[in-house]
């Protein structure tokens, strides 16, 4: 891959990349035990993106999918890593994705609530993080059930349960690790979305940087760079996009 200074200016104007991570998904993006430092895929992917344009990398960390977002589509953040949705579509502009996770409801054991379909009914309170993948998708898709909206998707189980909630849907990862903790709770039996994480750069960039960013993901994905990272960092349930 082959880059010209042009694009090196427009994605690093200040010499230095930003890049956007949110530690809202622990799958991708985690501060590390040791050192406190952030650690995961997003972070590899984004240092060889750094090493791809030859400048150095610094990382913008947020605990909120909306709050990356929001950093890249302001200029506070070069670039992010971010789950596919046509209302951030808007302002940011994606590559394929190079990671599929799933998204999934979790329920209390004495629910009355068992499928998928049951979730969408007015008594039913749906909890999930601000501004996540699966709050944009489930805001377009229930008809009936209310959203409750947590301050981040780490903290969707502890709204749901401080609240008395019917239902929490988030990353299937995320929510079986927080039943596994706290216990009577089980995820329902199907997803109910599939969540494509790309990265991306805002529109505002031009076409040029858009399209590097696109080739690089699919080169990261074609060399095996993506697998060697989940299984690196020990990700399961995660799967590598296919190439487009």
């Amino acid at each position: 891959m082959t880059i010209d200074s042009a694009v090196v200016k427009t994605f690093a104007p200040t010499g230095t990349l930003r890049a956007s991570i949110n530690l809202g998904n622990p799958i991708l993006a985690n501060c590390d035990a040791a050192s406190g430092e952030p650690s995961g895929v997003s972070i590899d992917l984004a240092r060889a993106f750094a090493q791809h344009l030859g400048v150095p990398l610094e990382l913008v960390v947020f605990d909120a999918a909306a709050r990356s977002v929001e950093a890249v589509s302001d200029g506070r953040a070069d670039f992010g890593f971010f789950a596919v949705d046509p209302k951030r579509g808007e302002t940011i502009a994606f590559t394929a994705p190079y990671v599929l996770i799933e998204g999934f409801y979790m329920v209390r054991h004495d629910s009355p609530v068992r499928t998928n379909a049951e979730v969408d009914q007015p008594h039913n309170r749906v909890v999930v993080g601000k501004g996540s993948a699966y709050d944009l998708f489930l805001t377009r898709e229930l008809k009936h059930a209310q959203i409750v909206r947590a301050p981040t998707s780490p903290t969707v189980v502890q709204t749901f349960l401080d609240q008395g909630l019917e239902v929490a849907a988030g990353v299937k990862q995320q929510l079986e690790a927080d039943a596994a903790r706290v216990g009577g709770l089980h995820l329902l039996d199907e997803r109910f979305m599939v969540i494509r994480q790309a990265m991306g750069v805002a529109r505002s960039r031009g076409e040029k940087a858009a399209e590097t960013l696109r080739v690089f993901v699919e080169e990261m994905k074609r060399s095996g760079f993506v697998a060697r990272a989940l299984e690196n960092h020990r990700i399961a349930g995660a799967s590598v996009a296919p190439l487009e």
